[in-house]
């Protein structure tokens, strides 16, 4: 059995912060910025408070069968909402969408380079 490998997003709005909970954000923006965001086994965190309240996070995880897809998105809600806890962040309206690596189209490039190692 092959591993598979799964790209989680959970997205929500920050909620109630204080000012200095904004300021620290703002300060920290950099780390943050969407430009830079990638998917990580420890979590991603991208957000633009200049813009809107909303934040992401991207998760790398992995699984033998199709449906571990939902135990990762378990651990990346839950490893989400622990972050945002822990530095006393109000959030609502957290969501996840998830993607099975194995089972996304392929783009042009990729569909010529399988075609090139079958022939």
């Amino acid at each position: 059995m092959s591993t598979r490998t799964f790209r989680i997003m959970v997205r929500g709005v920050f909620d109630g912060l204080t000012e200095e909970q904004h300021t620290e954000l703002l300060a920290r923006a950099g780390e943050h910025d969407i430009l830079s965001a990638a998917f990580t086994p420890e979590g991603h965190l991208s957000y633009d408070l200049t813009a809107r309240a909303a934040f992401t996070f991207r998760y790398l995880d992995s699984g033998e069968a199709e449906e571990d897809i939902l135990e990762a998105t378990e651990r990346a809600e839950t490893a989400a909402a622990a972050w945002l806890t822990e530095r006393g962040y109000g959030y609502r309206n957290l969501r996840s969408q998830a993607e099975d690596l194995s089972q996304a189209a392929l783009g042009k490039r990729r569909r010529r380079e399988a075609a090139a190692r079958t022939t």
